[in-house]
Protein backbone atom coordinates (compact mmCIF):
# COMPACT_ATOMS: atom_id res chain seq x y z
CA UNK A 1 0.00 0.00 0.00
CA UNK A 2 1.36 3.42 -0.94
CA UNK A 3 2.35 5.46 2.12
CA UNK A 4 3.48 8.75 0.59
CA UNK A 5 0.74 11.33 0.12
CA UNK A 6 -2.21 12.84 1.93
CA UNK A 7 -5.56 11.35 2.90
CA UNK A 8 -4.37 7.85 2.03
CA UNK A 9 -5.98 4.64 3.26
CA UNK A 10 -4.23 3.25 6.33
CA UNK A 11 -6.15 -0.02 6.52
CA UNK A 12 -7.78 -2.50 4.13
CA UNK A 13 -11.03 -0.68 4.90
CA UNK A 14 -14.38 -1.50 6.48
CA UNK A 15 -15.66 -2.92 3.18
CA UNK A 16 -12.59 -5.04 2.36
CA UNK A 17 -13.68 -8.25 0.64
CA UNK A 18 -16.75 -6.65 -0.94
CA UNK A 19 -16.85 -6.87 -4.73
CA UNK A 20 -18.76 -4.24 -6.70
CA UNK A 21 -19.37 -4.30 -10.45
CA UNK A 22 -19.93 -0.70 -11.46
CA UNK A 23 -21.76 0.04 -14.73
CA UNK A 24 -22.41 3.70 -13.90
CA UNK A 25 -21.35 6.88 -15.64
CA UNK A 26 -21.42 10.65 -15.02
CA UNK A 27 -21.93 11.49 -11.31
CA UNK A 28 -24.59 9.95 -9.06
CA UNK A 29 -23.58 6.32 -9.56
CA UNK A 30 -19.81 6.93 -9.70
CA UNK A 31 -20.03 9.01 -6.51
CA UNK A 32 -21.74 6.07 -4.79
CA UNK A 33 -19.17 3.53 -5.95
CA UNK A 34 -16.26 5.82 -5.02
CA UNK A 35 -17.57 5.92 -1.44
CA UNK A 36 -17.60 2.12 -1.41
CA UNK A 37 -14.12 1.98 -2.95
CA UNK A 38 -12.73 4.51 -0.49
CA UNK A 39 -13.56 2.07 2.27
CA UNK A 40 -12.05 -1.04 0.77
CA UNK A 41 -14.55 -2.45 -1.69
CA UNK A 42 -13.10 -3.81 -4.93
CA UNK A 43 -14.85 -1.72 -7.58
CA UNK A 44 -14.59 -2.81 -11.21
CA UNK A 45 -15.76 0.10 -13.33
CA UNK A 46 -17.05 -1.20 -16.65
CA UNK A 47 -17.00 1.60 -19.21
CA UNK A 48 -18.73 1.61 -22.59
CA UNK A 49 -16.55 1.77 -25.73
CA UNK A 50 -16.78 5.57 -25.78
CA UNK A 51 -15.84 5.74 -22.10
CA UNK A 52 -17.52 7.57 -19.27
CA UNK A 53 -18.47 10.85 -20.95
CA UNK A 54 -17.29 12.99 -18.06
CA UNK A 55 -13.73 12.11 -19.04
CA UNK A 56 -14.33 14.96 -21.53
CA UNK A 57 -16.04 17.41 -19.14
CA UNK A 58 -13.17 19.89 -18.92
CA UNK A 59 -10.93 21.76 -18.89
CA UNK A 60 -9.06 21.28 -16.69
CA UNK A 61 -7.55 17.95 -17.71
CA UNK A 62 -4.82 15.88 -16.02
CA UNK A 63 -2.17 14.80 -18.55
CA UNK A 64 -1.59 11.07 -18.93
CA UNK A 65 1.90 9.69 -18.19
CA UNK A 66 2.78 9.82 -21.89
CA UNK A 67 2.00 13.55 -21.98
CA UNK A 68 -1.26 13.23 -23.89
CA UNK A 69 -4.45 14.84 -22.63
CA UNK A 70 -5.93 12.72 -19.90
CA UNK A 71 -9.18 12.73 -18.00
CA UNK A 72 -11.09 15.85 -17.00
CA UNK A 73 -11.33 17.01 -13.40
CA UNK A 74 -15.02 15.98 -13.37
CA UNK A 75 -14.00 12.34 -13.87
CA UNK A 76 -10.99 12.53 -11.57
CA UNK A 77 -13.06 13.82 -8.66
CA UNK A 78 -15.32 10.76 -8.35
CA UNK A 79 -13.44 7.74 -9.73
CA UNK A 80 -10.42 7.03 -7.54
CA UNK A 81 -9.73 3.56 -6.15
CA UNK A 82 -11.46 1.84 -9.09
CA UNK A 83 -10.34 -0.51 -11.85
CA UNK A 84 -11.40 0.22 -15.43
CA UNK A 85 -12.54 -2.40 -17.92
CA UNK A 86 -13.93 -1.19 -21.26
CA UNK A 87 -16.64 -3.59 -22.42
CA UNK A 88 -19.20 -3.40 -25.21
CA UNK A 89 -22.40 -4.67 -23.60
CA UNK A 90 -24.34 -4.26 -26.83
CA UNK A 91 -22.58 -7.43 -28.00
CA UNK A 92 -23.74 -10.80 -26.62
CA UNK A 93 -20.13 -11.70 -25.89
CA UNK A 94 -19.81 -8.56 -23.76
CA UNK A 95 -22.83 -9.56 -21.73
CA UNK A 96 -21.34 -13.01 -21.19
CA UNK A 97 -18.20 -11.37 -19.82
CA UNK A 98 -20.34 -9.32 -17.43
CA UNK A 99 -22.12 -12.44 -16.20
CA UNK A 100 -18.77 -14.08 -15.44
CA UNK A 101 -17.72 -11.02 -13.44
CA UNK A 102 -20.97 -11.20 -11.48
CA UNK A 103 -20.45 -14.80 -10.40
CA UNK A 104 -18.73 -13.77 -7.15
CA UNK A 105 -19.88 -10.15 -6.99
CA UNK A 106 -21.76 -8.74 -4.01
CA UNK A 107 -23.14 -5.60 -5.63
CA UNK A 108 -24.06 -4.42 -9.12
CA UNK A 109 -24.62 -0.69 -9.60
CA UNK A 110 -25.91 0.68 -12.92
CA UNK A 111 -27.60 3.80 -14.21
CA UNK A 112 -28.92 2.70 -17.57
CA UNK A 113 -32.33 3.90 -18.66
CA UNK A 114 -34.97 1.58 -17.11
CA UNK A 115 -35.58 -1.31 -19.48
CA UNK A 116 -32.06 -1.39 -20.93
CA UNK A 117 -30.82 -4.24 -18.75
CA UNK A 118 -34.05 -6.14 -19.39
CA UNK A 119 -33.66 -5.60 -23.13
CA UNK A 120 -30.20 -7.16 -22.91
CA UNK A 121 -31.54 -10.17 -21.02
CA UNK A 122 -29.99 -8.92 -17.76
CA UNK A 123 -33.09 -7.87 -15.83
CA UNK A 124 -33.03 -8.34 -12.09
CA UNK A 125 -36.30 -10.19 -11.57
CA UNK A 126 -36.10 -12.61 -14.48
CA UNK A 127 -32.36 -13.20 -14.76
CA UNK A 128 -29.95 -11.77 -12.21
CA UNK A 129 -31.91 -12.59 -9.05
CA UNK A 130 -32.37 -16.16 -10.30
CA UNK A 131 -28.78 -16.68 -11.30
CA UNK A 132 -27.20 -14.71 -8.44
CA UNK A 133 -29.67 -14.81 -5.52
CA UNK A 134 -27.31 -13.04 -3.10
CA UNK A 135 -26.59 -10.13 -5.46
CA UNK A 136 -27.58 -6.61 -4.42
CA UNK A 137 -28.56 -4.78 -7.64
CA UNK A 138 -28.77 -0.99 -7.33
CA UNK A 139 -30.25 0.98 -10.22
CA UNK A 140 -29.92 4.76 -10.36
CA UNK A 141 -32.41 6.38 -12.75
CA UNK A 142 -34.19 9.66 -13.25
CA UNK A 143 -37.75 8.69 -12.32
CA UNK A 144 -37.82 4.90 -11.94
CA UNK A 145 -39.38 2.39 -14.31
CA UNK A 146 -43.08 2.96 -13.56
CA UNK A 147 -45.50 5.82 -12.92
CA UNK A 148 -46.42 8.88 -15.02
CA UNK A 149 -42.75 9.68 -15.70
CA UNK A 150 -41.40 6.15 -15.46
CA UNK A 151 -38.56 5.45 -17.86
CA UNK A 152 -37.92 9.10 -18.70
CA UNK A 153 -34.38 10.49 -18.48
CA UNK A 154 -33.40 12.66 -15.53
CA UNK A 155 -30.61 15.17 -15.05
CA UNK A 156 -29.57 17.05 -11.94
CA UNK A 157 -30.65 20.54 -13.02
CA UNK A 158 -33.95 19.27 -14.45
CA UNK A 159 -34.76 17.51 -11.19
CA UNK A 160 -33.76 20.60 -9.19
CA UNK A 161 -36.37 22.47 -11.23
CA UNK A 162 -39.08 19.83 -11.10
CA UNK A 163 -39.02 18.97 -7.39
CA UNK A 164 -39.00 22.59 -6.22
CA UNK A 165 -35.36 22.96 -5.15
CA UNK A 166 -34.78 25.84 -7.57
CA UNK A 167 -37.87 27.64 -6.31
CA UNK A 168 -36.45 27.89 -2.78
CA UNK A 169 -32.90 28.72 -3.85
CA UNK A 170 -31.82 32.25 -4.74
CA UNK A 171 -33.41 35.49 -3.57
CA UNK A 172 -36.74 37.21 -4.17
CA UNK A 173 -34.94 39.34 -6.77
CA UNK A 174 -33.04 36.56 -8.54
CA UNK A 175 -35.99 34.21 -8.91
CA UNK A 176 -35.56 30.40 -8.93
CA UNK A 177 -31.87 29.50 -9.07
CA UNK A 178 -30.05 26.26 -9.73
CA UNK A 179 -27.76 25.24 -6.90
CA UNK A 180 -24.24 25.49 -8.27
CA UNK A 181 -23.20 22.14 -6.82
CA UNK A 182 -25.07 19.22 -8.46
CA UNK A 183 -26.79 18.50 -5.19
CA UNK A 184 -29.34 16.00 -6.56
CA UNK A 185 -26.68 13.83 -8.22
CA UNK A 186 -24.50 13.90 -5.11
CA UNK A 187 -27.41 13.18 -2.78
CA UNK A 188 -28.50 10.29 -5.01
CA UNK A 189 -24.99 8.87 -4.74
CA UNK A 190 -25.13 9.17 -0.96
CA UNK A 191 -28.62 7.68 -0.65
CA UNK A 192 -27.63 4.86 -3.02
CA UNK A 193 -24.66 4.02 -0.80
CA UNK A 194 -26.95 3.93 2.23
CA UNK A 195 -29.44 1.71 0.38
CA UNK A 196 -26.73 -0.72 -0.72
CA UNK A 197 -25.30 -0.98 2.80
CA UNK A 198 -28.81 -1.56 4.20
CA UNK A 199 -29.40 -4.35 1.68
CA UNK A 200 -26.04 -5.92 2.56
CA UNK A 201 -26.87 -5.73 6.26
CA UNK A 202 -30.20 -7.48 5.64
CA UNK A 203 -28.46 -10.05 3.42
CA UNK A 204 -26.26 -11.00 6.38
CA UNK A 205 -29.45 -12.22 8.09
CA UNK A 206 -31.46 -13.62 5.18
CA UNK A 207 -28.76 -14.64 2.71
CA UNK A 208 -30.79 -12.97 -0.04
CA UNK A 209 -29.91 -10.01 -2.22
CA UNK A 210 -32.47 -7.50 -3.45
CA UNK A 211 -33.13 -4.69 -5.89
CA UNK A 212 -32.36 -1.14 -4.71
CA UNK A 213 -34.47 1.29 -6.76
CA UNK A 214 -32.89 4.75 -6.53
CA UNK A 215 -34.13 7.79 -8.47
CA UNK A 216 -32.94 11.37 -8.81
CA UNK A 217 -36.56 12.44 -8.41
CA UNK A 218 -37.01 10.80 -5.00
CA UNK A 219 -33.62 11.87 -3.69
CA UNK A 220 -34.19 15.45 -4.85
CA UNK A 221 -37.52 15.55 -3.06
CA UNK A 222 -35.92 14.15 0.09
CA UNK A 223 -33.80 17.32 0.27
CA UNK A 224 -36.80 19.64 0.67
CA UNK A 225 -36.55 20.02 4.44
CA UNK A 226 -37.71 22.22 6.10
CA UNK A 227 -39.67 23.83 3.26
CA UNK A 228 -41.83 20.79 2.53
CA UNK A 229 -42.45 20.26 6.24
CA UNK A 230 -43.50 23.91 6.54
CA UNK A 231 -45.90 23.61 3.61
CA UNK A 232 -47.40 20.33 4.80
CA UNK A 233 -48.21 22.05 8.10
CA UNK A 234 -49.38 25.52 7.04
CA UNK A 235 -50.29 25.10 3.33
CA UNK A 236 -48.29 28.23 2.46
CA UNK A 237 -46.07 28.04 -0.63
CA UNK A 238 -42.39 28.32 0.45
CA UNK A 239 -40.43 31.15 -1.15
CA UNK A 240 -36.76 31.77 -1.81
CA UNK A 241 -35.28 33.71 1.08
CA UNK A 242 -31.66 33.92 -0.01
CA UNK A 243 -29.23 33.36 2.86
CA UNK A 244 -31.66 33.70 5.80
CA UNK A 245 -33.11 30.49 7.23
CA UNK A 246 -36.91 30.34 6.77
CA UNK A 247 -37.51 29.17 10.35
CA UNK A 248 -34.70 30.69 12.44
CA UNK A 249 -33.34 34.20 13.06
CA UNK A 250 -30.63 35.36 13.20
CA UNK A 251 -29.39 32.60 10.92
CA UNK A 252 -27.91 34.31 7.87
CA UNK A 253 -24.98 36.09 6.29
CA UNK A 254 -24.03 39.55 7.53
CA UNK A 255 -21.63 42.17 6.19
CA UNK A 256 -18.55 43.17 8.18
CA UNK A 257 -15.67 45.52 7.41
CA UNK A 258 -13.61 42.76 5.76
CA UNK A 259 -15.90 39.97 4.60
CA UNK A 260 -19.32 38.43 4.90
CA UNK A 261 -19.84 36.13 7.86
CA UNK A 262 -22.55 33.62 8.59
CA UNK A 263 -24.05 33.60 12.08
CA UNK A 264 -26.37 30.86 13.36
CA UNK A 265 -28.27 31.49 16.60
CA UNK A 266 -30.45 28.42 16.90
CA UNK A 267 -32.12 29.24 20.21
CA UNK A 268 -32.88 32.08 22.62
CA UNK A 269 -29.86 31.53 24.92
CA UNK A 270 -27.54 31.68 21.90
CA UNK A 271 -29.19 34.93 20.79
CA UNK A 272 -28.76 36.47 24.24
CA UNK A 273 -25.11 35.41 24.29
CA UNK A 274 -24.56 36.86 20.80
CA UNK A 275 -26.13 40.18 21.84
CA UNK A 276 -24.00 40.32 24.99
CA UNK A 277 -20.87 39.73 22.90
CA UNK A 278 -21.85 42.59 20.55
CA UNK A 279 -22.61 44.84 23.53
CA UNK A 280 -26.32 44.96 22.69
CA UNK A 281 -27.63 43.80 26.08
CA UNK A 282 -31.09 45.31 25.67
CA UNK A 283 -31.89 43.65 22.35
CA UNK A 284 -33.21 40.30 23.71
CA UNK A 285 -35.78 42.17 25.81
CA UNK A 286 -37.14 44.08 22.82
CA UNK A 287 -40.66 42.70 22.15
CA UNK A 288 -39.77 42.37 18.46
CA UNK A 289 -36.92 39.97 19.22
CA UNK A 290 -37.84 38.20 22.45
CA UNK A 291 -38.43 34.75 20.92
CA UNK A 292 -37.30 33.06 17.73
CA UNK A 293 -40.80 33.46 16.29
CA UNK A 294 -40.63 37.19 17.02
CA UNK A 295 -37.22 37.44 15.38
CA UNK A 296 -38.34 35.60 12.24
CA UNK A 297 -41.36 37.90 11.95
CA UNK A 298 -39.17 41.00 12.41
CA UNK A 299 -36.15 39.70 10.55
CA UNK A 300 -35.46 42.86 8.51
CA UNK A 301 -35.38 45.14 11.56
CA UNK A 302 -33.04 42.76 13.40
CA UNK A 303 -30.74 42.44 10.38
CA UNK A 304 -30.39 46.23 10.12
CA UNK A 305 -29.37 46.52 13.77
CA UNK A 306 -26.87 43.66 13.62
CA UNK A 307 -25.24 44.77 10.36
CA UNK A 308 -24.75 48.28 11.71
CA UNK A 309 -22.97 46.81 14.73
CA UNK A 310 -20.92 44.37 12.65
CA UNK A 311 -19.95 46.79 9.88
CA UNK A 312 -16.87 48.05 11.73
CA UNK A 313 -15.48 44.64 12.73
CA UNK A 314 -12.94 42.35 11.07
CA UNK A 315 -15.11 39.39 10.08
CA UNK A 316 -12.35 36.78 10.21
CA UNK A 317 -11.20 37.72 13.71
CA UNK A 318 -14.80 38.12 14.85
CA UNK A 319 -15.70 34.57 13.79
CA UNK A 320 -12.70 33.17 15.66
CA UNK A 321 -13.84 34.99 18.79
CA UNK A 322 -17.44 33.83 18.41
CA UNK A 323 -16.44 30.21 17.86
CA UNK A 324 -14.14 30.38 20.89
CA UNK A 325 -17.10 31.21 23.14
CA UNK A 326 -19.32 28.55 21.59
CA UNK A 327 -21.33 30.59 19.11
CA UNK A 328 -21.61 29.17 15.55
CA UNK A 329 -20.14 31.65 13.08
CA UNK A 330 -17.85 31.47 10.09
CA UNK A 331 -16.44 33.66 7.33
CA UNK A 332 -17.91 33.20 3.86
CA UNK A 333 -14.89 31.76 2.04
CA UNK A 334 -14.13 31.09 -1.62
CA UNK A 335 -13.35 27.49 -2.65
CA UNK A 336 -9.60 28.11 -2.87
CA UNK A 337 -9.61 29.67 0.61
CA UNK A 338 -11.58 26.76 2.09
CA UNK A 339 -9.25 24.18 0.53
CA UNK A 340 -6.22 26.03 1.94
CA UNK A 341 -7.58 26.19 5.51
CA UNK A 342 -5.34 24.55 8.14
CA UNK A 343 -8.31 22.59 9.49
CA UNK A 344 -8.98 21.20 6.01
CA UNK A 345 -5.44 19.83 6.01
CA UNK A 346 -5.80 18.50 9.54
CA UNK A 347 -8.96 16.60 8.58
CA UNK A 348 -7.26 15.29 5.40
CA UNK A 349 -10.06 16.65 3.26
CA UNK A 350 -7.68 17.20 0.35
CA UNK A 351 -6.13 13.90 -0.70
CA UNK A 352 -2.99 13.68 -2.82
CA UNK A 353 -1.23 10.77 -4.48
CA UNK A 354 1.43 11.79 -6.99
CA UNK A 355 -0.19 14.25 -9.40
CA UNK A 356 -3.67 13.20 -8.30
CA UNK A 357 -5.46 15.63 -6.00
CA UNK A 358 -9.11 15.54 -4.93
CA UNK A 359 -11.42 15.92 -1.98
CA UNK A 360 -10.81 13.32 0.69
CA UNK A 361 -13.35 11.02 2.28
CA UNK A 362 -15.45 12.63 5.01
CA UNK A 363 -16.14 9.25 6.66
CA UNK A 364 -13.58 8.82 9.43
CA UNK A 365 -13.50 5.35 11.02
CA UNK A 366 -11.18 4.69 13.97
CA UNK A 367 -10.15 1.08 13.34
CA UNK A 368 -10.66 0.76 9.59
CA UNK A 369 -10.04 4.18 8.06
CA UNK A 370 -10.63 4.58 4.35
CA UNK A 371 -8.93 6.88 1.88
CA UNK A 372 -7.03 6.97 -1.38
CA UNK A 373 -5.38 3.80 -2.63
CA UNK A 374 -5.04 4.54 -6.32
CA UNK A 375 -5.63 7.39 -8.74
CA UNK A 376 -8.66 7.33 -11.07
CA UNK A 377 -8.03 4.76 -13.80
CA UNK A 378 -7.16 5.41 -17.40
CA UNK A 379 -9.62 3.99 -19.90
CA UNK A 380 -9.45 0.16 -19.78
CA UNK A 381 -6.32 0.43 -17.65
CA UNK A 382 -7.11 -2.80 -15.81
CA UNK A 383 -8.90 -4.69 -18.56
CA UNK A 384 -6.36 -7.49 -18.95
CA UNK A 385 -5.78 -7.99 -15.22
CA UNK A 386 -9.49 -7.98 -14.37
CA UNK A 387 -10.26 -10.56 -17.03
CA UNK A 388 -7.29 -12.72 -16.09
CA UNK A 389 -8.42 -12.79 -12.45
CA UNK A 390 -11.81 -14.03 -13.62
CA UNK A 391 -10.37 -16.98 -15.49
CA UNK A 392 -9.98 -15.60 -19.00
CA UNK A 393 -6.92 -16.95 -20.80
CA UNK A 394 -4.57 -14.67 -22.77
CA UNK A 395 -6.02 -16.14 -25.94
CA UNK A 396 -9.58 -15.39 -24.84
CA UNK A 397 -8.64 -11.82 -23.89
CA UNK A 398 -6.99 -11.28 -27.26
CA UNK A 399 -10.06 -12.66 -29.06
CA UNK A 400 -12.34 -10.32 -27.09
CA UNK A 401 -10.20 -7.38 -28.14
CA UNK A 402 -10.05 -8.53 -31.75
CA UNK A 403 -13.86 -8.79 -31.84
CA UNK A 404 -14.35 -5.35 -30.31
CA UNK A 405 -15.89 -6.68 -27.12
CA UNK A 406 -13.06 -5.34 -24.95
CA UNK A 407 -11.86 -1.95 -26.12
CA UNK A 408 -8.36 -0.49 -25.63
CA UNK A 409 -8.89 2.90 -27.24
CA UNK A 410 -12.00 5.04 -26.77
CA UNK A 411 -14.26 5.14 -29.79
Amino acid sequence: MTTEGKGLARSPGALAGLKVVDLTRVLGGPYCTMILADHGAEVIKIEPPQGDEVREWGPPFLPDPDGSRGAASYFIGVNRNKQSLALDLSKPEGRQVLLRLLEDADVLVENFKPGAMEKWGLGYEDVLSQRFPSLVHCRVSGFGATGPRGGLPGYDAIIQAMVGLMSINGTPDSGPTRMATPIVDLATGLYSTIGILMALQERARSGQGQFVDMTLHDCGMALLHPQAANYLLNNKRPKATGNPHPNISPYSAFRTATCQIFVACGNDPAFRKFCAFLELPDLPADPRFRTNGDRVTNRDALTAILEEKLSHRDGHALCDELLAIGLPAGPVLHIDEALAEPHTAHREMVTELGEFRALGTPIKLSRTPGGTRSAPPRFNQHGDSVLARHGFSPEEIEALKRDGVVVDERR
